[in-house]
């Protein structure tokens, strides 16, 4: 029997996954550790170790500095690898990791995969987006092996940089588990569970969400329905408050960040159609996973939306736009049957395009030739 490969996850935070990257990165080792012998450096938490049957685990305590606390919480990992770690490859995730690229590269293969270009989100100041720009840098003059999960990522890298970035899509798990109970635990008191509502969903709620943009287009409508908006709502607070005054006169439910995944997608099942007003993604994982429901979607025009999906599939919105995205929300009120048709299509295409089990085999080329 053939030794495997030993490979590191490098650049996670969240093991169990918090959305985002970590979602990504899980979806993938689901799909890897049988062939490979995979170790992910992650942030403390009790559930880690067993999360994943076969995968190793290197924790390091969060630290609660922002950016510079996850800066140190790099350079630990680094360090780790440098002076423990014997991996036949090293897959660095995010563009804030690659800041130590080279210092990787001295200790085995390394495999870098840009998930967005961070600066590009209104989260992050000054000096933060310096140090993407930096670390971006960095990857761009990187002679490994260099991915990206958008298309739009890797053309503006070929158009901007004359850098060939491989563009692999993200994809996802086909969920069998859904947790209906779970979602009771998130529903509002004051609702019976038969309640219609639509629904909006994001890991941490900021301005490059695009909620603003949703709840200005469903008061111009004058709409009356149940809103429910699942995420985390403490890393923002000016933007919050603009958000609940937006709310006033609305019936805007706030769920709080809702986890795990088979509990998001009860809600999902539950609802009457899903929003997703980003004016800024990677390659959404959200938006994979809602469209495997089967459930229609209402999304922002953005590129990195249109990439995977095309008018048969979503009811696109033109970004930003309160008017557009207003007349939309008329027209699926009003056009529902044709609407759920735009639904199951979607579902279809994920089914056919979008699953780990085939992106995999693009990953397993890799890490096989190098």
């Amino acid at each position: 029997m053939a030794v495997k490969k030993k490979i590191a996850f490098f650049g996670i935070k969240y093991f169990p996954s918090r959305g985002g990257t970590s979602r990504v990165a899980e979806n993938m080792i689901l799909n890897l550790v049988d062939k490979y012998d995979i170790t992910v450096y992650c942030y403390k938490n009790e559930k880690a170790k067993n999360h994943i049957e076969g995968v190793n685990v290197i924790e390091f305590s969060e630290i609660k500095l922002g950016s510079l606390g996850v800066f140190i919480y790099y350079w630990m990992c680094c360090m780790h690898i440098k002076i423990k770690g014997k991996y036949d490859i090293i897959h660095a995730h995010k563009i804030d990791s690659f800041f130590f690229l080279n210092a990787l590269s001295k200790e085995a293969k390394v495999v870098a995969t840009a998930h967005e270009a961070p600066y590009k989100r209104d989260k992050w100041g000054k000096v933060a987006k310096w140090f993407f720009k930096i670390s971006e840098k960095r990857f761009l003059n990187f002679s490994g092996t260099k991915t990206a999960i958008s298309k739009p990522l890797c053309e503006f890298y070929k158009e901007n940089n004359n850098v060939v970035v491989k563009f692999i899509p993200n994809g996802i798990n086909l969920m069998g588990k859904i947790d209906y109970e779970g979602a009771k635990s998130f529903w509002p008191k004051n609702l019976g569970y038969d309640e219609p509502f639509v629904l909006f969903a994001a890991r941490r709620i900021m301005g490059t969400k695009g909620l603003h943009t949703m709840l200005k287009a469903y008061k111009k409508i004058d709409y009356k329905g149940n809103i429910f908006v699942a995420g985390e709502l403490d890393n923002y607070p000016t933007y919050i408050k603009q958000i609940k005054e937006l709310g006033k006169g609305l019936n805007v439910h706030f769920l709080g960040f809702v986890s795990p995944l088979p509990t998001l997608l009860a809600l999902v099942e539950q609802s009457e159609y899903f929003i997703f007003p980003s004016e800024t993604e990677g390659m959404s994982i959200m938006l994979l996973e809602v469209a495997s429901a089967g459930k229609p979607i209402i999304a922002s025009d953005i590129p990195e939306n249109t990439q995977v999906f095309d008018d048969n599939h979503v009811l696109y919105f033109q970004n930003k736009n309160v008017d557009d995205l207003a007349e939309k929300l008329v027209w699926a009120e009003n056009s529902s049957e044709d609407f759920e048709v735009l639904g199951k299509h979607a579902k279809a295409k994920v089914e056919s395009q979008y699953t780990w089990d085939r992106i995999t085999h693009e990953y397993c080329a890799i890490y096989d030739s190098i």
